[in-house]
């Protein structure tokens, strides 16, 4: 009955003409003076700012493209390069080690991997550098062989970088495991899984979404932290220019091969890291 009543009315209205319709309200952007003012403000300024860097007659770019590639500043280079990826891959590997042990139900591991987290990243680590490196004072000799002879300063630094890395690391990889869901450990061991072969095979390539991006930056990070080992007289890139400029007094265009050095090296990471990062954010709403 009432749909009877519904389509007499229907039936019974005019049809709607579109001529007479009303027009559909045009939607109008609100003005962004504001931010507009502010972008050219920003070109402005880095425009000026590059302008002076590259006019700058005491940057003596001159100099800085001598020194760009002489053998010394290459040689520097490559321990820089050597020394953080020796230092990553040696401070991940004992850092996956202490987040197992946070993890672990055994309290005697919680309690020293969680002391050992907790003292490493309470010590600054050009105090650890120097503290090795005049560990001799406390241990002369050590099975038998002086300690001068056994520790050399590229040891020295390898030793401390890697003990203060793994504490960070520790925490990253601690981090990307407890960012699995349960479930997932659950359904392993319903499939008869052992621990490490669940670790291996379910939790850890799931967690490598939440791994790499610190990852990344630690990695960014080491590079550039590897610069402290010049105090400890380790020829890194920082100071193969410092050996140069104490000789010729050139020190701003020798910093800024060092600089440029830098950036270059820690832009190719980042572009490395951008697609580490997609392939493991495949199959997730990142991709």
């Amino acid at each position: 009955m009432s749909s009877d009543i519904l389509a007499k009315v229907a039936t019974a209205l005019p049809p709607e003409d579109s001529a007479t319709a009303p027009a559909a309200p045009r939607i109008v952007p609100r003005p962004r003076a504001g931010q507009w003012t502010a972008a050219v403000l920003v070109l402005a300024l880095l425009a000026f700012t590059a302008q002076s860097v590259v006019r700058n007659d005491a940057f003596q770019w001159d100099v800085v493209a001598d020194y760009f590639t002489t053998a010394s500043v290459l040689r520097g280079l490559w321990l820089t390069l050597w020394l953080t990826a020796v230092v990553m891959v040696l401070g991940f590997a004992l850092g996956t080690l202490l987040a197992m042990g946070r993890l672990s139900a055994n309290p005697v591991l919680r309690a020293v991997s969680w002391g050992y987290v907790w003292f490493f990243r309470s010590m600054p680590i050009l105090v650890q550098l120097l503290f090795w490196f005049n560990i001799g004072a406390l241990y002369p000799q050590v099975f038998g062989v002086r300690t001068v002879n056994l520790l050399g300063p590229v040891t020295i630094a390898v030793i401390g970088l890697t003990l203060h890395e793994a504490a960070y690391a520790a925490e990253v990889v601690r981090g990307g495991i407890l960012s699995v869901g349960r479930g997932q450990t659950e359904a392993a061991q319903s499939l008869g899984l052992g621990r490490w072969r669940r670790l291996r095979r379910i939790v850890l390539p799931q967690a490598m979404r939440s791994i790499v991006p610190p990852a990344g930056n630690m990695l960014i990070g080491t590079l550039k932290g590897t610069s402290i080992v010049s105090v400890i007289a380790v020829q890194d890139l920082l100071y193969s220019v410092q050996l140069v400029y104490h000789r010729t007094y050139q020190v701003i265009p020798l910093l800024m091969v060092a600089t440029i050095w830098y950036v270059v090296v820690t832009s190719v990471l980042g572009v490395g890291q951008h697609y580490v990062e997609r392939h493991y954010a495949r199959g997730s709403e990142r991709a």
